[in-house]
């Protein structure tokens, strides 16, 4: 039966559903590529990764990058997708309690430092310097990334409460590279970024370091999603990440490969 016969007999019986089902049967409709929720801050390394992927095994992982959160939400409405590799753990660990990720590793940690502009105009030093009058503060949203999260952790653990900063922060962002090109182009005087992310902006930042008893480090971990369509191929890219070769990737985009002392 031709596609045309086919819509005149199931519209001519109210079939619309069976016409959408058969005709995607007749086109042909194959199962979907490989897909990475990425978080943002992750982004340059993992480009690479998938880059050499392709070439080592022949096929293109389609990558998703936002917000770690934001990412966490369309896994749960969609349930599809392989592979989920947000900004901290905390979040593949949420994934792992509701029956989302079957399998995790351990791939890198970020460091959260305070990104100011060049030449640090305001003398941003310490954290409390960051509520001082008319500095402009950008922050990640906390039920967007995870940076968002750690800055509110590292608040909180430093003493300062959300209504000591005021209205210094003039922008919450859905992901952290938001957050170093806004004090790139001089719109703020400091935000909270991971130091890899950081290292995107040599030449037109600072890098203000908070000392190791008082930072909240984030673990970076890959699951392997229980939804996956493609599960060998997503242990394979999670054994290939974890390698020398791949660990070398995130050491040349200067992601902290062991916690810092």
């Amino acid at each position: 039966m031709t596609v045309r016969r086919l819509f005149s007999t199931c519209c001519g019986h109210g079939g619309w559903a069976l016409l959408a089902a058969l005709t995607l049967t007749t086109l042909g409709c194959g199962p979907e590529p490989p897909r990475l929720y990425c978080g943002a801050g992750i982004r340059p390394p993992v480009a690479d990764l998938v880059e050499q992927f392709a070439r080592r095994e022949g096929v293109t992982i389609e990558c998703d990058y936002a917000g770690s959160e934001v990412l966490l939400a369309r896994i749960k409405l969609t349930r599809r997708g392989d592979l989920y590799m947000p900004g901290d753990v905390h979040y593949v660990e949420m994934a792992e309690k509701e029956g989302l990720v079957d399998s995790k590793k351990t791939v890198c940690y970020f460091v959260p430092v305070i990104l100011v502009q060049k030449g640090n105009p305001k003398s941003i030093h310490t954290l409390e310097d960051l509520i001082r009058p008319g500095v402009k503060l950008g922050l990640g949203d906390p039920k967007a990334c995870a940076i968002g999260r750690k800055s509110a952790k590292i608040f909180a653990n430093n003493g300062i409460a959300e209504e000591d900063l005021g209205d210094n922060v003039v922008f919450r962002s859905v992901t952290v590279n938001e957050l170093g090109n806004h004090v790139k182009l001089g719109a703020l005087d400091a935000a909270i970024v991971w130091d890899a992310v950081a290292a995107f902006f040599p030449d037109e930042t600072e890098v203000v370091a908070i000392p190791r008893e008082r930072n909240v480090i984030s673990t970076v971990a890959i699951g392997v999603l229980h939804c996956s369509q493609h599960p060998e191929l997503a242990a394979k890219f999670v054994e290939f990440v974890n390698s020398e070769e791949g660990q070398e990737v995130f050491k040349r985009h200067r992601y902290s490969l062991t916690l810092p002392d």
